[in-house]
């Protein structure tokens, strides 16, 4: 049964490894390939590790939309996670930051790696405080929703969840830890490119949380096909976030953006077939509270990327994933011992 969720994954990665191995023969020869065809396994951990709360969150979502679309995501969704946000979005961040041309920056990923991961690097702040606001919107989200009916820490959910029916309270309280973080950890020259950032992504959280607004259980079967968009827009646009992490941490292990490329593909494939075996089995229904810790996750990646914004703080990509995986054992632990009533 698993190779049936995981036999694409599987075939991608192989094709990957064998990219990374070849790409390293011509480059330096069997030594060079050896060492690419190791990074790139490790980069593909790491992405996993890092996006794992991210599949459990997909799954929440992509349950409740039409099988057509739940299609799309896992093929036409695969193509845009792995070329369009680790590849051409890192890419299009670096030419808006850096005022350079969006090709000339892609030239520079492939011909000067160390140019590229420089300006890459030096786009770290807003690309820290986009990704940090939107994910902070999904965690505080789920957390202050006052009609959900399941909570597992139940100390910080109910009063959350209280607090939660104050209309766009979410916003506020994301916009005012981003302006305080700003005032008081980033440099002064890049707090403009800090705020506006970080208003970037609460403003596209709010457009597409808008959108779904549109689309009520009593007209959702004529309007399946904007729904089924919507949805599947959020979930990129979730992807991207988490990805952005992953993209800066890989520069920090290699410069070579072929062998990134094949580590960071390997993962996103990967998440994929992780969220359509969460679909297939219903792991969600089973655990009743692996969606909250999955959040828990999120949250604490959108803070620690928040704080990233601050050059002195640096929290490592291990430590990040770790955090996130520790959260999904305890809430799948919690949900085995503790079923709800």
């Amino acid at each position: 049964m698993l190779s049936k969720e995981f036999g694409f994954a599987f075939l991608v990665t192989l094709i990957c490894l064998a990219g990374a191995f070849v790409y390293g023969l011509q480059t330096g020869g069997m030594g060079t390939a050896g060492s690419f065809l190791l990074i790139a396994v490790i980069l593909g951990v790491m992405e996993v590790s890092l996006s794992f709360d991210n599949a459990v969150v997909n799954a929440s979502v992509l349950r409740n939309m039409s099988e057509v679309w739940q299609r799309r995501f896992l093929t036409w969704g695969i193509l845009i996670a792995v070329f369009g946000m680790r590849f051409v979005f890192p890419i299009l961040i670096v030419a808006v930051v850096a005022n350079l041309g969006f090709i000339e920056v892609a030239r520079l990923a492939f011909s000067d790696p160390e140019a590229y991961a420089r300006h890459l690097t030096q786009a770290e702040v807003p690309i820290s405080a986009f990704g940090g606001t939107f994910l902070l919107l999904v965690f505080l989200k789920y957390l202050m929703d006052p009609e959900k009916e399941i909570h597992w820490l139940t100390f910080i959910e109910r009063p959350l969840a209280k607090i939660g029916r104050l209309d766009t309270i979410q916003v506020f309280l994301t916009g005012v830890l981003l302006l305080v973080l700003v005032n008081y950890t980033v440099a002064g020259e890049e707090k403009l490119t800090a705020l506006i950032a970080g208003v970037v992504g609460i403003l596209t959280y709010i457009f597409i949380d808008a959108l779904g607004g549109l689309f009520d259980a009593d007209d959702m079967a004529a309007k399946a096909g904007a729904a089924g968009l919507t949805a599947f827009i959020y979930l990129e646009v979730l992807d991207a976030s988490f990805s952005l992490d992953g993209v800066i941490g890989a520069f920090a292990i290699t410069r070579e953006v072929v062998v990134i490329a094949a580590g960071l593909c390997i993962g996103a494939v990967f998440v994929r077939s992780l969220t359509l075996m969460l679909v297939k089995k219903g792991t969600l229904q089973q655990y009743v509270f692996l969606e909250h810790g999955a959040h828990y996750g999120i949250g604490a990646l959108a803070i620690i990327m928040l704080l990233g914004m601050n050059e002195n703080i640096h929290i490592p990509e291990l430590v990040t994933g770790l955090i996130g995986v520790g959260f999904i054992v305890a809430s799948v632990l919690w949900s085995v011992r503790h079923p709800p009533r």
